[in-house]
């Protein structure tokens, strides 16, 4: 009989690859995985947010990663810096401060390595709730952004000219990214969430004709990713979130080994 934890764990890791399939695939389209992994570090500042105000930890993360991505493409604007330079700037940087605050707010019995690599098998019905009930929000708007965002990245000038509302879009869709990074931070930790958005991605791509199947695909891969990891940690005692993150990384390499070959 399967522990109650572990179904769990396997019913939150699906559920989110299940969520991250559409998100990633608007980051790859874009180029925008570097972002995406600058506004996942940010939220460590959320956690540290959220014990200085004495309010729910992922609330903390959704304002910090807001915050930092509003900040970013308004930085993003200006010509005197190039944006892989400001990117690089912000992700390392709130990644420290993250750290340290987080150590000065809670004491030196603060679980960092959790904050950082996620403890899926801590998984509670609360934060079940949490990540399906957010789930469908997030895929309903992204059902709804779905063809915009397909413009978008195609061809960003010719979309807007033809009447796509671009910064509105862009708008929506980082705040429902942050919004997927908070329910993935529980999961696998602030330095892998980027991972269950971009590694399905570069599995499925080889084998993806069109947009959609894409997405589908690598929902299978991050669902797939999740049932191989978990049964990798729970028969060699390693830690729940990099167990699946390698298991994605490695069914990622045998996608490309097998494009390769064909």
């Amino acid at each position: 009989m399967i522990e109650p934890f572990l179904l769990r764990s396997l019913a939150a890791g699906i559920g989110l690859a299940v969520i991250a399939a559409p998100l990633g695939a608007v980051l790859v389209w874009n180029r925008m995985a570097y972002f995406g992994e600058t506004v996942a570090q940010a939220s460590l500042v959320g956690v540290a947010l959220g014990l200085l105000l004495s309010i729910d930890v992922t609330a903390g993360v959704i304002i910090a990663t807001l915050s930092v991505a509003s900040l970013l493409i308004v930085l993003g604007r200006q010509k005197l810096v190039p944006l892989d330079a400001i990117l690089g700037l912000t992700h390392h940087g709130t990644l420290a401060l993250g750290v340290i605050a987080t150590t000065l707010l809670a004491g030196p019995s603060v679980d960092l390595m959790g904050y950082l690599f996620g403890d899926v098998f801590a998984v509670t019905d609360t934060d079940l709730m949490l990540i399906y009930g957010g789930g469908a929000v997030v895929l309903a708007v992204m059902a709804k952004l779905w063809q915009p965002l397909l413009r978008i990245a195609v061809h960003e000038e010719l979309a807007t000219a033809e009447g796509v509302p671009s910064r509105l879009v862009r708008g929506a869709f980082i705040v429902v990214l942050a919004l997927a990074i908070a329910m993935a931070m529980k999961i696998v930790g602030v330095l892998l969430a980027i991972a269950f958005l971009i590694v399905p991605i570069v599995a499925a791509r080889p084998f993806a004709v069109t947009p959609e199947r894409l997405v589908v695909i690598a929902a299978i891969v991050g669902a797939s990713s999740v049932v191989l990891g978990l049964t990798l940690s729970a028969n060699v005692d390693a830690p729940g979130g990099p167990s699946i993150v390698l298991c994605m990384a490695l069914l990622a390499g045998l996608s490309l080994a097998v494009s390769a070959r064909r």
